[in-house]
């Protein structure tokens, strides 16, 4: 088939789509509630994760303004003709359609995007994870949008990669492959009706308040932990993943980490060579704290070919930041790509000169270089801090030498092996 012959029968697809809004053959509702019950029932016992999410949502007919599918989170909004037009395993394919569209919140991260390069980014997206994980089988019989280029790519960067290519892209002819109404519950979205409520009542489009919408939101997170818990990890989606990760582990802003491990090396006990202050109100002299050993750590920074000088020197300034609120400290600082650069010993007698150090590197990333380096020099900080992309070319080093703080700033979801870590913000 030719691209013009494609894009021609796109456009009949499209014709034929707006053709199927109408009155609701009860009958024939009947029988699409079958299909759609028989396929969520596949799902269960194919692909539990997606079945469960599916399961929850409530089937409601809208032949009436819905030319295909949609979701508001809560509904599963459906039109007979549609369904009718599928084979029974891409029914299964259009509720893990919807499902995604719901946990990645792809109507919630749009902001400012362009809408119609946004909803194709959206469905590129979705349509990848569930050919990879063979949820169903990949809908043929009406347009549906899939480009192996974008498979394992997050929504946002297809998204730039569209916006950049804009002008090279028939957009209207990928419009017309969208698998589904992605208005559902949005309150800018087009079309004509006196609107329909959450339970789906009324002939047209539902419309959702921001308070509804949040509420749904904390629905869906709770139905995602719930259904991870009852299939194998490796039925999941690698960004579904990512999102139970950050919903079970929510990561601490790496400055307050890097604080804590720093405090915690300090051994203090209490004095009575010093005052607290805090029995002055009460005309009482209680103990002070005394500290018995100063702040022993040590700052490498990863200047392999990914990280910038100047985003070295923005360690520098946060680690200055960090010291200058302790009095008795030691801090050894060093650069890394695949050997150590610069090994310089800062305390608060030197710390202005952190300005001026010298940041060196450019090469790959070698995580034993630094346990190495460390050997050989004798130096067994009480923490390592490492800031780093987290993405080292053999193994994370020595995991044995020393307490080990990983700022990672590349990969967006890091597993080190060893150690704390936090994702670096440059909030």
């Amino acid at each position: 088939m030719t691209t013009k012959e494609a894009t021609t029968k796109n456009k009949d697809d499209a014709a034929r789509f707006a053709n199927l809004i109408g009155p609701t053959d009860p009958k024939v509702d009947r029988d699409v509630r079958e299909i759609l019950i028989t396929a969520r029932v596949g799902m269960l016992l194919r692909a539990s994760f997606f079945g469960n999410l599916a399961t929850r949502l409530k089937l409601v007919n809208a032949d009436e303004w819905c030319a295909t599918a949609a979701t508001d989170g809560r509904n599963f909004y459906y039109n007979t003709r549609f369904i009718k037009m599928l084979r029974p395993k891409e029914v299964e394919f259009l509720f893990g359609h919807e499902v995604l569209h719901v946990v990645y919140d792809h109507f919630g991260r749009r902001g400012e995007r362009d809408p119609q390069l946004s909803n194709i980014a959206a469905d590129y997206c979705v349509n990848g994870d569930l050919k990879k994980h063979r949820i169903g089988e990949f809908v043929t019989s009406v347009p549906c949008l899939y480009e192996p280029k974008y498979d394992g790519w997050s929504y946002e960067e297809v998204y730039d990669d569209l916006y950049k290519n804009a002008k090279k892209i028939n957009l209207q002819d990928l419009i017309n492959q969208l698998l589904d109404d992605h208005t559902a519950g949005d309150d800018d979205g087009e079309g004509e009706g006196e609107g329909s409520d959450e339970e789906g009542k009324g002939k047209g489009r539902p419309r959702l308040s921001e308070e509804e919408k949040a509420a749904i939101r904390d629905e869906i997170k709770e139905a995602i932990l719930s259904a991870a818990q009852t299939c194998d990890a490796g039925n999941i989606p690698a960004g579904v993943k990512r999102m139970i990760q950050e919903l079970t582990e929510p990561q601490m802003d790496w400055r307050e980490l890097i604080r804590q491990q720093i405090e915690s090396t300090i051994k203090s006990d209490f004095t009575w060579m010093k005052s607290g202050r805090k029995g002055w109100d009460m005309d009482a002299i209680m103990p002070g704290m005394k500290t018995q050993e100063a702040i022993d750590i040590c700052c490498m920074i990863d200047m392999s070919g990914s990280i910038s000088t100047e985003q070295g020197r923005d360690f520098l300034s946060e680690i200055k930041g960090i010291m200058e609120t302790f009095q008795d400290y030691r801090i050894h600082v060093a650069c890394f790509d695949t050997r150590v650069y610069n090994m310089q010993l800062f305390t608060s007698d030197n710390l202005e000169e952190i300005s001026e150090y010298d940041i060196k590197g450019g090469g790959g990333t070698d995580f034993d270089c630094i346990f190495t380096h460390l050997k050989d020099v004798e130096i067994e900080p009480k923490k390592l801090v490492v800031f780093t992309d987290g993405y080292p070319n053999g193994s994370w080093g020595d995991p044995l030498y020393c307490d080990t703080v990983w700022v990672i700033h590349g990969d967006k979801n890091p597993d080190p092996p060893f150690g704390t870590f936090a994702l670096y913000d440059e909030k």
